[in-house]
């Protein structure tokens, strides 16, 4: 065989090869990233607050679009089949968890490196200000992007939120994408409580529960509720509640670092100390289901999971908000600088992740799962979300009363839009869907605790030491002066002892 025969059949093997070749590449669209290493996605979050699937078959939720939903594994490896299939790479999600907003602080200053975290507003606020996250890319807020579904579907409630807040200058919708959201209120025992002693904050004062009641372990939780005692009479005056800038003013109430107020709260956590059973994080719920308390103060989301656990022992739990306030907060997912490291290929697997998780299916698979409200609403062409709460709070019973509960806000942004009215049962009011769907009428005093500078923050941590732990400012003279004495009288009879020892040693 001469050169120009090998050569012609070389070439047509090259040909072949690149035929093939071009027709992989249009049939997996993104072929050209099989050769290159998978990205590794580092991503930390709450403990539980991620369906890890291994549903069993009767799980399967069925809604009236249609849809079926079932979690068969985890969702961070359903992601990364999604991820695969649709952009023709491989991502590898390390997941891990944290337990408090400070523990994931302490992790970050540590050295412990993330990609994607998913911590609560506050602590948002705080990583901002400290110039910590990079912001979203244009092209995560695109809607002709079909796979955005984040933008498409997130609440419209929930993205004004974002929006209409800043923190030096920064608006929180250009670094956080809403996750999971809720209120602050009384989780309580109807048998024992009734609805007007468990719907104000002065309930943790209340002499009738004494040693009955849990206040949160947390400073922020307990400063707005005693924020909620100290200014009860300002937020519940008439005046104040009809007041044109009334949202204005109750944020600006509840949000007071002055530090005579701060002084006057330590003053009254003090007292409520002497009257609650514990402060908790988590034991709150499982002492209200056991009956070792009548009511507890608690997170919405928890407040669904102890009601549901109760329903089980036919034991009912209800929950009420504060008439004077209550707190808005949610959990958002933020990029790391230290961890994207101006990595385009890590952040655009970092913003997929967030918008695989606001797919309206996997939305409903992270409420089944945690308990909690998630900020995706869906849109006009996906009513998954919508269809879910049917599915859960529904009516059904023809003997029990009904009632038309809108959600429209949430959904619409538009509470009169008749698309959004639930046909549920009154037995609901104080129930599950008034703790994840509240009405407008809770949402309307739901503010949001902001994120205080350094010098009110180093004044309320201090006046949480000194309420868990002890005062040495708070004790009276006279206790001093006794203990002064009692050392005295120790010191003198150690040095007569030590004294007659020495006398006796001579002596011999």
């Amino acid at each position: 065989m001469v050169r120009g025969q090998v050569w012609e059949m070389g070439k047509s093997k090259i040909m072949l090869g690149l035929a093939v070749m071009g027709v992989l590449c249009l049939f997996s669209g993104q072929t050209a990233y099989a050769s290159e290493e998978p990205i590794v996605l580092r991503v930390c979050s709450w403990e539980e607050y991620i369906d890890l699937g291994e549903w069993d078959a009767e799980e399967a939720i069925v809604l009236d679009n249609g849809k079926v939903i079932l979690g068969e594994k985890p969702l961070y490896e359903d992601f990364e089949d999604w991820y695969r299939e649709t952009y023709g790479r491989e991502v590898h999600v390390e997941y891990s968890c944290f337990g408090t907003n400070e523990d994931l602080y302490n992790q970050l200053n540590m050295g412990d490196t993330y990609d994607l975290v998913c911590p609560s507003e506050y602590m948002i606020m705080k990583l901002i200000a400290e110039e910590r996250l990079i912001p979203y890319s244009e092209s995560f807020y695109d809607k002709q992007d079909a796979n955005n579904y984040y933008i498409q579907n997130v609440s419209p409630y929930i993205q004004k939120t974002l929006e209409s807040n800043e923190i030096n200058g920064e608006r929180w919708s250009e670094y956080a994408a809403g996750y999971m959201w809720g209120i602050t209120g009384i989780l309580y025992n109807p048998a024992l409580v009734t609805e007007e002693e468990a719907t104000t904050w002065k309930i943790f004062g209340n002499p009738k529960f004494n040693r009955q009641i849990t206040l949160k372990d947390n400073v922020r939780d307990s400063y707005f509720a005693a924020l909620g005692i100290l200014k009860a009479e300002e937020l519940t005056d008439a005046s104040f509640l009809s007041a044109t800038d009334y949202h204005e003013r109750i944020a600006d109430v509840m949000n007071d670092v002055n530090p005579e107020t701060i002084e006057q709260a330590q003053a009254l956590l003090n007292r409520l100390m002497d009257n609650v059973y514990s402060l908790e994080t988590d034991s709150g719920k499982a002492d209200m289901i056991t009956g070792k308390i009548v009511a507890n103060y608690q997170w919405s989301g928890d407040a669904v999971y102890a009601m549901d656990q109760a329903d089980e022992d036919d034991f009912e739990l209800r929950f009420a908000v504060p008439k004077e306030s209550t707190n808005l907060w949610f959990d958002g997912w933020v990029m790391l600088k230290n961890g994207i490291r101006e990595d385009a290929n890590r952040q655009h697997a970092a913003e997929a992740f967030v918008n695989f998780m606001s797919r309206t299916d996997n939305a409903v698979r992270n409420m089944y799962y945690i308990g909690y409200t998630s900020s995706i609403a869906g849109n006009t062409q996906d009513d998954t979300i919508y269809e879910y709460l049917k599915w859960c709070y529904g009516a059904e019973d023809a003997n029990e009363e009904r009632m038309d509960y809108p959600v429209g806000y949430f959904f619409s942004g538009d509470n009169s839009d008749k698309n959004y009215i639930l046909q549920s049962t009154v037995s609901q009011m104080g129930r599950q869907l008034y703790s994840q769907y509240p009405p407008e009428e809770v949402i309307d005093r739901a503010v949001i605790m902001q994120y205080f500078d350094a010098d009110a923050n180093k004044a309320i941590n201090q006046m949480w030491i000194n309420v868990r732990c002890f005062n040495i400012a708070d004790v009276p003279m006279g206790v001093w002066m006794t203990l002064l004495v009692v050392l005295l009288v120790f010191i003198g009879l150690r040095y007569r002892k030590s004294s007659a020892k020495s006398l006796h040693r001579l002596l011999k």
